[in-house]
């Protein structure tokens, strides 16, 4: 008997942590969606190359965040790591690769010109 109480102990650890680690590696399905980077103020508004300056302006003087508005369904959400978007980003439809965290926020692998500018 007391060799089965540590051996059921370790089973039950090592079943354990295999569900954690199934668990936190579906959260974290790496996806891509096309869409336009905008900011928290103007949402889904700034979904066209005029609204690049707007953006700009907003993030850099008015605190504003940036998100990631789908181009299909028109839906934002707020990024995750702001420093993953720059200028270039801006003021054109893009691809963005990464993951949806808990929150709801998008958190940015990558982002990418979602056509080539001929």
């Amino acid at each position: 008997m007391r060799k089965v109480i540590p051996v059921l102990a370790i089973l039950a650890l090592v079943c354990a942590m295999a569900t954690f680690v199934s668990t936190v590696s579906a959260d974290e399905k790496t996806q891509t969606w096309t869409g336009w980077i905008s900011d928290d103020h103007c949402g889904a508004k700034g979904m066209s190359a005029e609204h690049k300056a707007c953006a700009e302006k907003c993030v850099k003087e008015k605190n504003a965040a940036y998100v990631f508005v789908d181009t299909k369904t028109k839906t934002v959400h707020k990024i995750h790591n702001q420093d993953a978007v720059t200028d270039a980003n801006l003021g054109a439809e893009v691809k963005v690769t990464g993951h949806v965290m808990d929150d709801g926020q998008i958190h940015v692998d990558s982002i990418a010109a979602a056509k080539s500018q001929m």
